[in-house]
């Protein structure tokens, strides 16, 4: 195998990590979303909820990771690094917004993030 080979194969699997990690996070989000109608209608949706958000918050940061992984090492473009940092700006926003339970900000920004979140997804 040449170099450019083992570079070209390289380049995929760490943008394969880096779809893999957009992915979690939009799933992630997804069940947030599922866990907040529980929240409204059940006695255990709160404590779901609350777990979920930890999870999304660790998926954010894998986002994170893996475009610096890219980014540094691999020479890859800081772009996505850029897109993975204010994503998890907005995660920790909305972390701060839940527990505060300003529900008027903390909804319409967890659907914006979701669409973020996909449209991250389908650029990738």
């Amino acid at each position: 195998m040449t170099t450019q080979e083992s570079a070209s194969t390289g380049e995929r699997r760490s943008s394969s990590f880096v779809r893999t990690a957009i992915a979690l996070q939009t799933l992630t989000i997804f069940l947030q979303a599922v866990s907040a109608g529980l929240l409204l209608s059940t006695s255990y949706g709160e404590t779901l909820h609350s777990a979920g958000a930890r999870v999304m918050y660790g998926a954010s940061m894998l986002y994170v990771l893996a475009a610096l992984l890219v980014w540094k090492p691999g020479g890859g473009p800081v772009r996505p690094v850029l897109h993975a940092s204010g994503f998890l700006v907005l995660a920790s926003v909305q972390v701060v917004l839940g527990i505060a339970h300003v529900t008027s900000v903390h909804l319409p920004l967890g659907v914006l993030m979701f669409g973020l979140s996909v449209l991250a997804l389908t650029r990738r």
